[in-house]
């Protein structure tokens, strides 16, 4: 059967008035809006929530655009039910259906992320809240401990009041409150569950600014006060207090009584950033991540849609929220690549913020330390506003720059730290101080190799090695998650305990501090030692507190974190991220090196920063020992226009994929024979892609290059149509992709 009869609904065995027509969007991948008729006595417009009858199931969708003429009477299905909820706005549908046209996907997929939790559309449950009892006089009162009398003051004033908010408030535990309401001096009543973030305090004291912030700050309360499209860029060296900063933004939106949506890539990792946000604003932001349970999706997607959560602080899916006032997008840390989506409908967040607020008429802030490109790039030619902050907040200066020639410097045999690192290390310690020494690159050996035959233990489903993680005692892929004890013996000439482990990772370099400061307080931060929320919290406030003297950590620890005696950073591997000849090789490489310098020395101890290299000369090392990024960017820019790549140009990304080998390439060679080919486009491949299997799929990439001026999209779906294409491989396009594995 194919996609298209799965999915189209079957006639209808009443038919209805067809002049009571309306067109309805599901989320699935389909593209187009089906026509249903309206049961008696509904009415509804486009963007009113519904359910109608699909493929034997009932299923929501939204009203779209006007319904087709052409279809008979005798077809129309009748919608079941329509939702009495806020419609979705106009400006997230037309944002819908513009990103389906740009990535060239199916709307009702795109749809499906706006509509990521239809049970929101449900009335909400109640949950038990309690009030103060009726009959409590002065006598009773008094006679009442003291905490019980905290806990008659929490529930004084305002509305009910959850059992564990009480708590908090009272300082007691749940059993006090239980025992009071048997007493009858609290009263349980049905209450709904509020929506986060609805009373942010805008009134609060705020941080000290610094002239410069003081005038960045101001140009971007005007933005909002204008109530117009503008794009800004915020753009200050590490410690520069750039949220402090935006913040007068988002308190500014909150004065207009709009809402705001702050896009971290890493909501997760963001725990210093809230405690900032409530000190700021008396109240958390809402929470939208993947790690949210049922309960608070639901809450906070019904809070956005009824307009009553004003503040949003989410991974890139934020996006997709139905804002009922959007007034303000802010994209923290916009250089990150982990903004870009590349399963399913595959998107830059960043890219696409910039479009939403285009789109609804509203300022957009791209806040970094380390501006991608692209941004840069804008800024260059005018179309972005461009706010600097050239120096770190309250008098910290910028940390010392150091490169480490590891031809000359070299360490022990089968060891990875310099003796200048070690040095350094050791007087850091010496000192009182923290020391950070960071490599991206988990588990304990990135490559196990049989001494004897020279086999390499490799996923069996990836064209990746299997890393060592010591600790487990597991050999792991980190592309599809397989893991298998290490082998005894070597699969291929079967001697016994000849496998040999081949490079660091994180596990190893603590092993090696652990050998080199017996006496030092240690500890390895990863994102697979920190697999929670808790467990990462607890990490960071025992590196904050002092109570850790040398950290090993992956890029978990670069972004945002604030650790007022750290000031020696050593990267072990700076050449690291150079490797593999991407796009965006030295790019991101600079950006994340600059991040984790930026941890070192953000009070008034000097930082000091330690590049491991073989490549000292490379413009990446040079740039940073000598903290001119602007040369970076002009020299890399110029790289990009010489070989007509983006941002002076447009890529696209066509990915072939499927089980069986031969069928990819026969496929992928057919897409070669007819690539599109001209003055102003150009098409390079099939070849293998970097990471040939990947879960079990063989890959084949094609890459479309064009100048701005072609309609990259319409291009690429002439092309793919004249090719056709079994059911069993699958043909991706990725439109602007930021990598290229």
């Amino acid at each position: 059967m194919s996609q298209s009869q799965l999915f189209d609904p079957p006639p209808s065995e009443n038919a209805a008035d067809p002049a009571r027509k309306v067109a309805v969007l599901v989320p699935f991948p389909v593209d187009k809006a089906y026509t249903y008729a309206l049961p008696a006595g509904v009415e509804a417009v486009p963007g009113d929530y519904v359910v109608v009858p699909l493929g034997g199931r009932e299923v929501p969708g939204v009203v779209w655009d006007d319904p087709a003429d052409d279809v008979k009477p005798a077809k129309l299905k009748v919608a079941v039910h329509k939702y009495e909820f806020p419609p979705m706005p106009l400006v997230e549908r037309k944002f819908i259906d513009w990103l389906a046209q740009y990535t060239m996907t199916p709307r009702g997929s795109v749809l499906k992320m706006a509509l990521s939790v239809p049970g929101a559309l449900e009335p909400p449950k109640t949950v038990q809240g309690y009030i103060r009892g009726q009959h409590l006089n002065e006598v009773t009162y008094q006679g009442l401990s003291p905490q019980r009398r905290k806990v008659l003051e929490a529930v004084a004033h305002g509305p009910p009041r959850r059992a564990a908010e009480i708590a908090a408030a009272a300082g007691c535990t749940a059993g006090v409150i239980k025992t009071m309401t048997a007493q009858g001096l609290l009263i349980t009543v049905d209450m709904a569950a509020a929506a986060p973030c609805s009373h942010p305090d805008i009134d609060r004291a705020r941080a000290s600014l610094s002239p410069a912030q003081a005038t960045a700050a101001e140009a971007l309360c005007e933005f909002v006060r204008q109530g117009t499209y503008q794009a800004a860029l915020l753009d200050g060296v590490t410690g520069a207090g750039k949220t402090e900063v935006y913040f007068e933004a988002v308190a500014e939106t909150l004065k207009q009584g709009r809402q705001v949506l702050l896009l971290l890539p890493e909501i997760a990792l963001s725990n210093a950033f809230l405690e900032r946000f409530k000190a700021r604003f008396g109240c958390a932001p809402a929470l939208w991540h993947s790690s949210l349970g049922p309960g608070q999706r639901r809450t906070t997607w019904r809070g956005v849609a009824e307009g009553q959560t004003q503040v949003v602080v989410g991974a890139r899916s934020a996006l997709f929220l139905p804002y009922q006032d959007l007034g303000l997008i802010i994209i923290d840390e916009e250089h990150d690549p982990a903004y870009k989506q590349d399963e399913g409908v595959i998107y830059n967040a960043r890219d696409m913020a910039i479009v939403r607020a285009h789109m609804g008429k509203i300022p957009v802030l791209l806040v970094s330390a380390t501006p991608s490109l692209e941004t840069m790039a804008n800024v260059w030619a005018g179309k972005y506003a461009h706010l600097q902050l050239p120096d770190r907040h309250a008098g910290a200066s910028l940390p010392d720059m150091h490169v480490i020639d590891m031809k000359v410097d070299k360490p022990e045999r089968q060891k990875f730290i310099s003796p200048v690192l070690m040095k350094a290390v050791v007087d850091t310690v010496a000192a009182g101080e923290q020391a950070l020494l960071f490599l991206n690159r988990r588990g304990y050996a990135p490559l196990t190799l049989c001494r004897t035959c020279g086999h390499r233990m490799e996923c069996p489903r990836c064209t990746a090695w299997l890393v060592e993680h010591k600790n487990s005692g597991k050999l792991q892929c980190h592309h599809c998650g397989y893991a298998m004890r290490q082998p005894k013996e070597c699969p291929a000439c079967n001697d016994a305990d000849s496998f040999a482990a081949c490079g660091p990772g994180v596990e190893r370099i603590l092993e090696e501090v652990k050998e080199s400061f017996p006496q030092a307080r240690t500890i390895v931060l990863a994102s697979d030692t920190a697999t929670t929320h808790d467990e990462l919290k607890a990490i960071l406030d025992q590196i904050r507190n002092h109570e850790v003297d040398i950290i090993v950590g992956t890029q978990i620890i670069a972004k945002g974190h604030h650790f007022p005696h750290l000031t020696c950073v050593g990267v072990i591997d700076a050449d690291l991220g150079l490797q593999g000849g991407d796009l965006r090789a030295a790019e991101r490489t600079f950006q994340l090196l600059h991040q984790v310098a930026g941890r070192a020395g953000r009070e008034e101890r000097q930082g000091h920063v330690w590049l491991q290299t073989f490549l000292p000369r490379n413009k990446v090392m040079m740039a940073l020992s000598q903290h001119d990024r602007d040369r970076f960017l002009d020299i890399e820019m110029h790289e990009r226009e010489a070989a007509r790549m983006p941002p002076v140009s447009r890529l696209a990304g066509i990915i072939v994929s499927g089980k069986h080998e031969q069928q990819v390439d026969e496929v992928a060679r057919e897409l070669g024979k007819v690539a599109p080919q001209g003055d102003n486009i150009n098409t390079l491949g099939p070849a293998p892609a970097p990471f040939y299997r990947l879960r079990g799929n063989f890959r084949r990439r094609l890459l479309v290059r064009a100048d701005k001026s072609v309609n990259i999209q319409k291009a690429i779906a002439l092309w793919l149509s004249t090719v056709k294409t079994p059911s069993t491989v699958r043909v991706q396009v990725d439109i602007d992709p930021q990598s290229f594995m």
